[in-house]
């Protein structure tokens, strides 16, 4: 079976060509996480593709997807990519950006880090964030449907009822969120605010990556402690429009690459037809891939 992992990163050596801006690294990591490093981590865990997604490290400028693009470029077939821009600005301009981050037919969209403070290099966490919903911002929502190219869409569960809003919006664009909200000691999947899920899933354009279950779990390998939320998910939206991702190398010092896959496989209320959504065939409709 196709198994795309929908959220990873690389990142090459800090060099004068290709510097690092600022160290944004998973913790305890040192040094690079290159393309070839990705490669052999999928072929370890039999993943046949994978999404890498840039990272703040390379901040949002012209060059921040460099990387990115050349893990493509290294990896044709394997490889997908989702990048960074940034979303302020002259309007034809910004458009002029998006088209750019995106022409490559292997890029998919670009990714809004809305739980994080606006700045060249995020890092500094605000989970009650409204900038996603300014106005300014239009002329990214506009070009991202003319080019048919998604956006993605990182936020904390008190920010989902924005992205409902955004969702009814701008109809005409798909949105994926990412991580499912995080999940942390704030949030309860009974309970609002994660539960504003339920109303997002209305909106036909947005899909939802179970990704990054390590970081968010106070357990242990399968991380039963986030089956509600991924139940849930799976009742409100259909395993139709859900998405597995690893968050890889993120994870590593939580859980080796291919425990941030696997979990699916034990969890009871997943049947073997919802696992071959979540693991390629929502990938293939959302994107058309």
């Amino acid at each position: 079976m196709r198994f795309v992992d929908t959220h990873t990163h690389t990142w090459g050596p800090d060099t004068e060509e290709l510097p690092w801006p600022v160290d944004i690294l998973p913790p305890g990591w040192e040094g690079a996480y290159t393309a070839h490093d990705l490669i052999a981590d999928m072929d370890a865990a039999g993943v046949e593709e994978s999404v890498v997604v840039t990272t703040p490290l390379y901040g949002r400028g012209v060059r921040a997807n460099e990387y990115t693009m050349r893990s493509i470029e290294a990896y044709p077939d394997r490889l997908w990519g989702v990048g960074l821009m940034d979303f302020y600005g002259d309007p034809e301009q910004v458009r002029a950006d998006l088209r750019r981050v995106v022409g490559h037919d292997r890029m998919l969209g670009v990714r809004m880090h809305a739980c994080l403070a606006y700045e060249e290099h995020s890092t500094e966490l605000d989970r009650t964030a409204d900038w996603i919903l300014d106005d300014a911002l239009e002329p990214v929502w506009d070009e991202a449907a003319a080019q048919d190219t998604a956006v993605f869409v990182f936020p904390k569960a008190d920010q989902i009822s924005m992205l409902a809003t955004l969702a009814e919006r701008y109809p005409d664009v798909q949105i994926v969120v990412d991580h499912m909200a995080y999940p942390d000691e704030t949030t309860d999947p009974d309970e609002a605010p994660w539960t504003d899920f339920e109303s997002l899933a209305d909106h036909d354009n947005v899909a939802v990556k179970v990704s990054s279950l390590p970081r968010s779990s106070d357990e242990s390998w399968p991380y039963e402690d986030l089956w509600d939320y991924v139940r849930h998910l799976a009742d409100w939206f259909g395993t139709e429009r859900l998405m597995l991702g690893s968050d890889y190398p993120w994870m590593d010092d939580w859980a080796d690459y291919e425990a941030c896959l696997s979990w699916v496989e034990e969890a009871p209320f997943l049947s073997a037809r919802d696992y071959s959504y979540m693991a390629h065939r929502t990938f293939e409709a959302v994107h058309e891939r």
